[in-house]
């Protein structure tokens, strides 16, 4: 029999569509909720403690209501904050995001690469050992910016992200000492790749952005390898923790991602 588990796609804002989205590519099959905790946005500003205690304790409820195959963090912030207090808390798989240095360094050719993402995941200690691991030959640059999460979100609802604000946010990375060899930007944030062709326009000069989404994809179809899927999948769901007047315009670009189905938790 077909199993009609879903695989639960968990962010604090609507940024966890840029990971969804691949795996939506890669496994069409596949029964999809989408879960933006819009009743504690942004992450990127809280504290390592807050964060560590919603988190797990939200999932739990999650999984409990929607049975999931599978969870997916599609936050680089709650990933290296709670992801092993996750897998502790729960028994099914648990995929975390985390930010692309590996293929960042792989792809430079200056030695020189940017990790931008909000404020708590560029200070997480995670994010040294990512880069002692696999850029030890690397100048990382880091800068962090919750201005960039609104915009991403205000772009979702159609509010175009002045070009001036991105040419500032990532003046963060090329001001700083060696930013002008700046090649390859990592976007460590989820948020962030929604508005990756704006960001390639508004740089300083000609840079590559690399994201985790893709290699979820294939992380979360490795997982779920000679799983049964329903022949027709339900329509997708995304699920709020809260709404307000923010919520309705997303409807648009979350039927583009499939989610045509919209509640709250």
């Amino acid at each position: 029999m077909a199993d009609a588990r879903p695989l639960l796609f968990f962010d604090s804002g609507v940024g966890g569509l840029s990971v969804l989205a691949p795996t939506r590519a890669l496994l069409r099959r596949a029964p999809l909720v989408y879960v933006a905790d819009s009743g504690g946005f942004p992450y990127g500003t809280k504290s390592e403690a807050e964060i560590a205690a919603r988190v797990p304790a939200l999932l739990g409820r999650l999984a409990e209501r929607y049975d999931p195959r599978l969870i997916v963090i599609a936050c680089n912030t709650a990933s290296t904050i709670a992801l092993q207090h996750v897998r502790a808390a729960l028994d099914l798989p648990i995929v975390g995001t985390v930010p692309a240095i590996k293929p960042a360094a792989e792809a430079s050719q200056t030695r020189v690469i940017g990790v931008l993402g909000t404020d708590a995941t560029v200070r997480q200690p995670y994010v040294d050992d990512l880069a002692a691991r696999f850029a030890s030959d690397c100048t990382v640059l880091r800068h962090g910016s919750a201005e960039l999460v609104d915009l991403a979100e205000g772009a979702l609802r159609g509010i175009a992200p002045p070009p001036e604000r991105l040419r500032a946010v990532l003046d963060g990375l090329f001001a700083q000492p060696g930013g002008e060899r700046l090649d390859v930007i990592v976007n460590a944030c989820t948020h962030f790749p929604l508005l990756e062709a704006e960001l390639a326009a508004a740089a300083a000069h000609a840079v590559r952005f690399v994201d985790g989404g893709p290699g979820i994809a294939r992380r979360v179809a490795h997982l779920t390898e000679g799983q049964q899927w329903p022949d027709a999948p339900p329509p997708g769901r995304a699920v709020f923790t809260s709404r307000d007047a923010d919520t309705a315009p997303l409807g648009p670009a979350l039927e583009r991602y499939g989610l045509t189905t919209v509640e709250t938790l």
